[in-house]
């Protein structure tokens, strides 16, 4: 095995990391929400029993992904993806977040935010490779939470777009920079076998499932939504340099 594949996936996870990093700094005002997904989206790192090697089998630090499963990367690129996605809309759109009265079909939002583990309990036990039953349930969770919170639909839709395009340029990055690597490591043979430009569909189909899901979940579970303050702002700043 070449050495260098060794370190691809610390490498890659760390990368997202970075990504995290400069957002985080560069724009305070989205702070909080960043951190909040981050940590929510974390423990799902140590899901990656479920995917190694069904799915890939990535060499890990310690050689932890192959002697347990689980490894230290799942964790950081989890926590990463989670704060990214979570806040990539309101960076295009320049929105921060705010509150949001709770009515109608909002009171259902537990039920909306538990359908991704619902249906991928239901689907996992079809014996498909775990990726599929894990994309089906995101899409169905980011269906179920615009059909409680509609006001979502947008930054549903659209930053789960922005995340898939984000997350597509990195598997570009890591098909250029590590070559070989997707083949040694993805159980393509268990997949669907296609690939654009040389990049499993399905990695595709798991970033824009993640996106679409991870869009809109920091404001269903906090009862706020995209809000824009452009005015507010001018106003302080109008306020602050009268004398």
């Amino acid at each position: 095995m070449n050495v260098f594949y060794q370190y691809v996936w610390l490498l890659w996870s760390l990368a997202f990391l970075v990504a995290f990093t400069l957002i985080y700094v560069s724009f305070p005002q989205h702070r909080s929400v960043m951190l909040g997904a981050a940590l929510g989206t974390a423990p799902f790192g140590l899901s990656e029993p479920l995917f190694v090697p069904a799915y890939w089998n990535p060499p890990s630090l310690f050689d932890l992904a192959q002697r347990t499963g689980f490894d230290l990367e799942s964790i950081i690129f989890s926590f990463s993806i989670g704060g990214i996605g979570a806040v990539l809309y309101n960076l295009l759109t320049r929105r921060t977040t705010g509150p949001i009265a709770q009515h109608g079909r909002h009171r259902l939002h537990r039920l909306a935010l538990a359908v991704p583990v619902l249906v991928f309990l239901l689907l996992v036990g079809l014996g498909w490779n775990p990726i599929y039953p894990a994309v089906i349930a995101m899409a169905a969770g980011a269906g179920a939470a615009i059909w409680c919170r509609p006001d979502l639909a947008t930054k549903t839709v659209v930053g789960g777009l922005l995340f898939l395009v984000f997350y597509g340029s990195f598997m570009v990055g890591l098909r250029i920079s590590a070559p070989g690597y997707i083949e040694h490591v993805w159980n393509l043979p268990a997949l669907s076998g296609l690939l654009l430009a040389g990049i499993p569909v399905e990695e595709l189909l798991f970033g824009g499932a993640f996106g679409l899901y991870w869009a809109g979940v920091y404001e269903h579970l906090t009862w706020t939504r995209p809000s824009s303050i452009p005015n507010q702002e001018c106003a302080h700043l109008q306020t602050t340099k009268q004398p």
